[in-house]
């Protein structure tokens, strides 16, 4: 029996990291702000490090918006330790940004979908990208994500890990970002 939305995004989830070490995925809590804002600020300042000098700018993301997406159940931390190490956001329904997409099209425009948002960890942890998809694969198996053409380390990732680009699209206060998508196929998929 296939488990629901809400139940497989109940409970924690754990596995190791491609260091042997064992990461736990679970919903944040407003507590996990601190630790939060931590994780963030490491990442911009690897943003800032590869080129990258213009995303997550002016306080983005606010405690407002992380504790909206605590609020809708969007959001998560990986926990390592005892310790969060890592945060992002997934998001099962139709993104607005993602409505109107240029040069370019979606693979697959007619399925529901996963959307992956504010994904950060800290330096110190490898495989964050490898865990959350692992998991994401659980919840959904079409998934998209966006990031800005500076973004040299999550344009790796995204070629990597299997996503393919798809087009541009622009966030609501018009800002333009490269879109992404990757379908998973049945094995990756088969836990579900």
């Amino acid at each position: 029996m296939t488990k629901s939305y809400t139940e497989t995004h109940s409970a924690a989830w754990s596995l190791e990291d491609s260091e042997g070490r064992r990461l736990t995925i679970r919903k944040a809590a407003a507590g996990d702000l601190p630790e939060m804002r931590q994780v963030f600020e490491e990442a911009k300042k690897k943003m800032r490090a590869t080129g990258n000098m213009s995303q997550w700018t002016d306080g983005y993301p606010s405690d407002d918006i992380l504790l909206d997406d605590m609020a809708r159940g969007v959001s998560y931390v990986i926990v390592q330790d005892g310790g969060v190490v890592a945060t992002f956001v997934l998001a099962v329904c139709p993104d607005p940004t993602y409505s109107v997409i240029y040069d370019g099209a979606w693979k697959d425009d007619t399925r529901p979908y996963g959307t992956i948002h504010r994904i950060a960890s800290l330096s110190s942890v490898r495989g964050v990208m490898s865990a959350v998809l692992r998991w994401v694969s659980r919840q959904t198996d079409n998934v998209r994500i966006d990031t800005h053409r500076d973004n040299k380390i999550m344009l790796h990732l995204l070629q990597a890990h299997g996503f393919d680009y798809c087009g541009i699209i622009h966030l609501a206060n018009g800002d333009e970002r490269l879109a992404f998508q990757r379908i998973f196929d049945n094995q990756e998929t088969a836990g579900r």
